[in-house]
């Protein structure tokens, strides 16, 4: 097992990984709206959509992963109304790439964020 940790994603802002790897296998840990200095992007889902999928990209890079091998996500909502918004981000960020997922509306993220993703990949 190998804990992921890159500067190009944000510290994880309680106690946990950025994503464990195990053998051929990455987990990645939800990412929220974060600068990689720790700045919340309080803007609009769209904003926060964008960061959070370069968060999760820059984590996988350093686990020797990519969006392209993501296998399966998990999205957390606000507002499912933001749905839509979110799947063209989402479709933008994976390409031709389709990986099995799940949405789910929640009642509150970290930080009030509007959107959270974790992922799980091959290397």
């Amino acid at each position: 097992m190998q804990y992921i940790y890159t500067d190009c994603a944000p510290a994880a802002i309680g106690p946990y990984s950025q994503a464990i790897k195990v053998g051929d296998m990455v987990f990645t840990s939800g990412q929220i709206a974060l600068t990689p200095d720790g700045e919340f992007l309080d803007g609009d889902v769209k904003v926060q959509a964008k960061q959070v999928l370069k968060n999760l990209s820059e984590v996988l890079k350093e686990a020797g992963s990519s969006m392209q091998k993501v296998i399966k996500t998990t999205i957390f909502l606000a507002n499912m109304d933001d749905f839509t918004e979110v799947n063209a981000i989402y479709a933008e960020a994976f390409g031709d790439h389709k990986p099995s997922r799940s949405t789910v509306a929640v009642k509150t993220l970290p930080k009030n964020a509007l959107i959270e993703i974790e992922a799980i990949a091959s290397v």
